[in-house]
C-alpha cells in the first residue's frame, strides 16, 4: 500500500507500522475506529466483574451512596 512502511525485527516478523500523515488525512474515521477498538481489545481476556459487585464495593469505600 502506497505511504505505508512496516518495520521488523531481527527475525524480520512485522513489529510496527509507519503510516504517512498525507495517506491517514483520506482515512480518518476509519483511524479513529481502530484507535476505539485497542482499548476493548487489550482488555479482552481480563476478568469480569459484575456490576452490582462494583457498585457494592464502590458503596463500601464511600464512593457511592
Amino acid at each position: 500500500m502506497k505511504g505505508v512502511t512496516y518495520l521488523t525485527d531481527e527475525q524480520n516478523k512485522k513489529v510496527a507500522v509507519q503510516i504517512d500523515l498525507k495517506v491517514l488525512e483520506s482515512y480518518d474515521d476509519e483511524i479513529e475506529d481502530l484507535l476505539d477498538g485497542i482499548p476493548a481489545e487489550s482488555g479482552k481476556d481480563e476478568e469480569r466483574v459484575p456490576l452490582s459487585k462494583v457498585i457494592s464495593n464502590l458503596k463500601k469505600k464511600g464512593k457511592l451512596k
